[in-house]
Parts: structure tokens; C-alpha cells; sequence
């Protein structure tokens, strides 16, 4: 079936004004989120694979040293808009948004661009502000990518470069267009080869995406054959670095056989890709969910029983006859209907959950990160920093151990751990910490001052001051060293500061509802009101677990549990409440069961 002429319009023209206008849209869901499934044995011993560059053994793909890996990914697109970047750097900084995908359990990147980057552009809609992306300040686009990926290779996440477009404007149907003629794409593959030649964070590129009709695969006409096209640019690629991966998609129709772009590789089984290099060609597959399109076996009457024998028509017969590895580079949905809930619960299945399987499966990166997609939404709420907590629980039995750090080029040695991190003073409402200097090889740049786990600030000397603090209340804090190449330390011991003065019991009020409970764990939101009559500068909510349960992860607020008690404080962004207006945090913990806790609110 063919994509209605907006398919791929809608979802890749992005902007400022589409994530604005998200926000006001009500997103709801209906089924929980589900346990992570802890892996097995033998998954669990590859958790410090990945190094090096990888290479494929059949379905399989493997690092240097010949372990098994899994790619369990996300896509951050932006690169290919008019933005010329990442999208949500007008709201965080980039290495707290890849911290966050690390701290989620996401283990590579792919990052969409567009041939517009190699023309010098220079990236609009990163804000500086309070110290946001200083390191990126005057930065072209591609030294911007240069930096997303030194740091993700420094903090153990792989990255896929993808050509995501041959301009800003919009998709093509073939790698050409009259504008980008297949010189320029080929010859735009072989910089990107060369400019990360070395740097083993970057394991590969996928070298178009979404070829449709007319592409064809195995036709033989050198202006449409998709296959001979890929042939041709990953040819090209391993002549620079012959140890990438070339990642090589479907097309939308073969034999008469309409599916998805990019989805349809049902022409491998007679014509497969040749490269040049032994043991580096990924078959990539995209398969999506009614809130991108309909297709016909969405309305059949078995659905969602009939979906492996589909997936397996179109693409999972490479993997299970050991053809080659099958990486599975988008799939997503807004999961508002039940249809798209029944297909992405049958998809994770069938891509072969990693506490059964291990790294013997199926590698994917879902679309995607960002809120701004609109016929999928993301993994991010529109705020860039809440957590879909449904529709990544949904992801949880095929993530997959990370990868060893320091897979950057050039400088990939972290500074050493800060030591001797003392309080120098508190108020009523601050904190004063101070430190001894860590160490690098080529010099520190900065540090990082966390209270609990959300950024408090940053500061190139070794002392700090965190303000907005609230009376009589703990924190606790943390700092970690960086460098100009991005890599930053371990953290620091840590230590607590308490503010002088009487911590109120009154000024706001918190309640507490739990969204999803699987028994072995479960996930709670809570809302903090502002009772008083004037706007809060930050807040505080403490309660004492019935039980056991212990706290996994916190978004919108930092935390620290010591025995039954939690305390969660304001994240940066939301310490201000209006009077009568209310603001909210959610957590994750384990195990279930436990009830609804007696919360106490303070607010600052």
C-alpha cells in the first residue's frame, strides 16, 4: 500500500511551533508499562562488550573481540531539519539528554542528517543559557556532531550516523535528487568516513533512508536499483574505513510487494548486497503503527497473530536464516489507539526479548527521543525532560547491556575523580561546597555539581554555591570533572548539607497515585500543589515506604533514599510553582504492592 503523500512530511518536518503546539495535546495511554526482564547468565556476562568496531558472523553481530552484542537504541533527530542540530537543545544540555538515554537503559544512538551540514551551516535552537552547551558555542553543525558522538563514546553508547536526507527540506524516494546528485552523496558518505576514522563510538552508517517507490531492489536499472546503489556508496565508504558497518534498508515495493519505506527487503532472498568487505553489511528494516498509516493487516481478523508471519515476509526471514544481523532502525507510535498497543506489545516479542535470547536477536533503535515527532511522539514528554514511562516500559524485555566507554576518537581518558568535596557553609537557602582539582591528560575544563541527581550547576573552579534552597531540609551532592573532549569522571564521594532554620510543614501539598504496578515493581506520579499565596522558589516531598521498595529512577526531581525514607526535591525546572498552580514528578521502584505512603510537601 502506498504512504499517503504526508506520511513522511508530517513526521520529519519538525519544529519549534510543532513541539509548542504538542504540549497542548492530552497524551494518554492504556497499558502499563512492563518489568524490565533481568537478563540472563549469559547476557549478563557480555555487559562489558562492544569495544573496538563490530563485524557481523551470520545474524549475529560482534565486537573486537569477537563477543557478542546487542544494539538497544533510540533516534535523536534534528540534524536533518533546518535546525541543522540535535532537536531539545533550546531545552537541556546535550550530555544530560545521552546521560539520560545511558540511565534508561539505551545503548545506541542513531542520528539523522542531512546533506545540508557538509555546506558549513551553522546550528540554530541550542540555548546557552546558565551554562547549557557552552562547549558548543560557535561550533559548525558537524563539530557539533563531533561532540554528541565523543561524548557518547565516552560515556559507552554507540552512534549510527543515518543520511537522512539529501537536504533540510523533506525526504526523497531515491539517494538523489537533482539538487544532490549521487556524487555529492556518495562523496558526503566518504567525509563522514574519514572525518571519524578511528573513533570506534561511531560503528557504522546507514546510507539512505527510506528509499520508496520508485526505488526498486534487483531491477537492474542503475537509476532506481536501490541495491547496486548501495553497493556502489557502501563500496565507497569501506574504501576509507573499511571497519564501519554499512547499514543498507528495504525499499517500499518488490515483486508487486507494497510495504513500508524503507521496509521491504524481501529481495535480499535473490539479491543480496555485495560488498567489498567480508562481514559488514546490516540489513535495516522500518515498520510502524496505524498513528503513521494504515496497512492491510492492521484490519485482518487475526491481528495481531498474523504480524510475525508479516515481519517475516518482509524481513525476519534474514535474520532466521542467518543471512545477516537485521537491525530494526524505526519503528514507533503515539500508542493512542489499541490497535498500536497490540502492535508494538506483538513487535517487542517478536524481536526476541534479551533475558531468553541474549544478544542473539533482533537490533533496533525506536523513534523516537523526541517529543517533536508528530505521528509518533517520543520517548521524551514535550517538556524534553519527563519520561513516557508506558511507552519505554513497553521496550524493557529487549534492551540490552551497555558498552564499555571510552569509544571516542582522540582524547578518550576521563579526569580523575574529584576528591575532598566538603560543605563550606549553608543558609536558610544555599549550600557552599568546595573540593580538591582533579587531574587530566590534557586538562580539566569544568565540573558538574549534582544535588541528588539533577544538575545543579556547573562551574569551572573547584567551589560552588547551590541557592533556592529550602529551610531544614538534607541534600545531598555529588561532582564529577570534564574535560574539552567531553569525558567526564566518576563521581565524586558524596556529601550532605543540611540548611539551617525550620523546614515548614505547609505551603504545598502532594499526591500521590500509582500509574502501573506489575507486581516485581511498579511506577507512581506525584502532583505538588502550591497552597500558599505566593510562588514557591522549591519544594520538598518526603513519605516512608511500607516496606522494602526501593527507588530505581526519578524524572522532575532529585532524590535520595536513606532506609524507608524518600526525599524528592525540585529539579531545576520546576521549583516554581504559581500560587494555586501545581507542577509533578514520577519515580520507578520495586517491588510492587506498595500501597500509597503518607507524603509530607515543604515548600521554599
Amino acid at each position: 500500500m502506498r504512504h499517503p503523500p504526508s506520511f513522511r512530511a508530517r513526521r520529519a518536518l519538525v519544529s519549534f511551533l510543532t513541539a509548542a503546539l504538542a504540549a497542548l495535546v492530552p497524551f494518554t495511554v492504556a497499558v502499563p508499562a512492563r518489568a524490565a526482564v533481568a537478563p540472563s547468565p549469559s547476557s549478563a556476562a557480555a555487559a562489558a562488550a562492544g569495544a573496538g568496531y563490530w563485524h557481523t558472523d551470520g545474524r549475529k553481530l560482534l565486537d573486537a573481540q569477537n563477543q557478542p552484542v546487542r544494539m538497544a537504541g533510540i533516534n535523536w533527530f534534528g540534524f536533518e531539519t533546518s535546525n541543522y542540530v540535535a532537536h531539545g537543545l533550546w531545552s537541556r544540555d546535550y550530555r544530560s539528554m545521552i546521560d539520560q538515554m545511558k540511565t534508561l537503559g539505551y545503548n545506541t544512538i542513531r542520528l539523522p542528517y542531512s546533506d545540508d551540514i557538509f555546506k558549513g551551516t551553522q546550528p540554530n535552537g541550542i540555548s546557552y543559557a546558565n551554562g547549557l552547551n557552552a562547549d558548543l558555542q560557535g561550533l559548525s553543525s558537524l563539530q557539533v556532531m563531533d561532540k554528541i558522538v565523543d561524548y557518547a563514546g565516552s560515556v559507552g553508547l554507540k552512534v549510527v550516523l543515518d543520511r537522512h536526507r539529501p537536504d533540510s527540506s523533506a525526504q526523497s524516494a531515491l539517494w538523489y535528487t537533482s539538487a544532490v546528485p549521487e556524487t555529492t552523496w556518495i562523496a558526503d558518505l566518504k567525509t563522514l568516513a574519514a572525518r571519524y576514522q578511528g573513533n570506534t563510538a561511531v560503528i557504522g552508517i546507514d546510507l539512505h533512508n527510506e528509499p520508496h517507490d520508485p526505488a526498486c531492489w534487483g531491477c537492474g536499472d542503475t537509476s532506481t536499483d536501490w541495491r547496486l546503489a548501495a553497493e556502489r556508496a557502501g563500496n565507497a565508504v569501506l574504501s576509507v574505513n573499511p571497519s564501519l558497518l554499512i547499514f543498507v534498508e528495504g525499499v517500499q515495493t518488490v515483486n508487486g510487494l507494497s510495504g513500508w519505506w524503507g521496509g521491504n527487503l524481501a529481495g535480499v532472498a535473490a539479491a543480496p548486497v555485495r560488498l567489498n568487505v567480508a562481514d559488514r553489511l546490516v540489513y535495516s528494516a522500518h515498520d510502524y503503527a496505524t498513528s503513521v498509516a494504515q496497512q492491510p493487516w492492521f484490519s485482518d481478523p487475526s491481528f495481531p497473530a498474523n504480524m510475525p508471519a508479516v515481519w517475516d515476509k518482509y524481513w525476519g526471514y534474514i535474520f532466521k536464516q542467518n543471512i545477516a544481523p537485521v537491525w530494526v532502525g524505526e519503528f514507533g507510535t503515539t500508542l493512542q489507539s489499541t490497535v498500536d498497543q497490540k502492535w508494538l506489545a506483538a513487535l517487542v516479542d517478536y524481536l526476541r526479548p534479551t533475558g531468553t535470547y541474549g544478544a542473539d536477536s533482533f537490533n533496533w533503535t525506536f523513534w523516537s527521543w523526541n517529543p517533536n515527532s508528530g505521528d509518533t511522539g517520543g520517548i521524551l514528554k514535550d517538556d524534553w525532560q519527563t519520561v513516557d514511562t508506558v511507552k519505554d516500559g513497553y521496550l524493557a524485555s529487549v534492551k540490552a547491556p551497555g558498552f564499555t566507554g571510552g569509544g571516542g576518537g582522540g582524547d578518550t581518558t576521563a579526569p580523575s575523580t574529584p576528591t575532598g568535596l566538603a560543605v563550606t557553609g549553608t543558609t536558610a537557602s544555599s549550600a557552599s561546597l568546595s573540593w580538591k582539582a582533579s587531574t587530566d591528560d590534557t586538562g580539566v575544563t569544568g565540573y558538574d555539581v549534582y544535588r541528588g541527581t539533577t544538575k545543579a550547576g556547573q562551574v569551572t573552579g573547584t567551589s560552588f554555591t547551590d541557592t533556592g534552597l529550602t529551610a531544614g531540609t538534607r541534600y545531598d551532592y555529588t561532582v564529577r570533572a570534564r574535560d574539552a573532549a567531553g569525558n567526564t569522571s566518576a563521581a565524586s564521594a558524596s556529601v550532605t548539607a543540611t540548611t539551617t532554620g525550620t523546614g515548614g510543614s505547609s505551603g504545598c501539598k502532594a499526591t500521590y497515585k500509582v500509574s502501573s504496578d506489575w507486581g516485581s515493581g511498579f511506577n507512581a506520579d506525584i502532583t505538588v500543589t502550591n497552597t500558599g499565596t505566593s510562588t514557591t522558589r522549591s519544594w520538598q516531598v518526603t513519605w516512608e515506604w511500607p516496606g522494602s521498595q526501593t527507588i530505581s529512577s526519578m524524572w522532575n526531581a532529585s532524590y535520595s533514599q536513606v532506609g524507608r525514607t524518600v526525599t524528592a526535591s525540585n529539579a531545576d525546572h520546576n521549583g516554581t510553582i504559581a500560587a494555586g498552580a501545581s507542577t509533578g514528578f514520577g519515580f520507578g521502584a520495586a517491588p510492587g504492592g506498595a500501597g500509597s505512603p503518607v507524603l509530607s510537601c515543604r515548600a521554599g
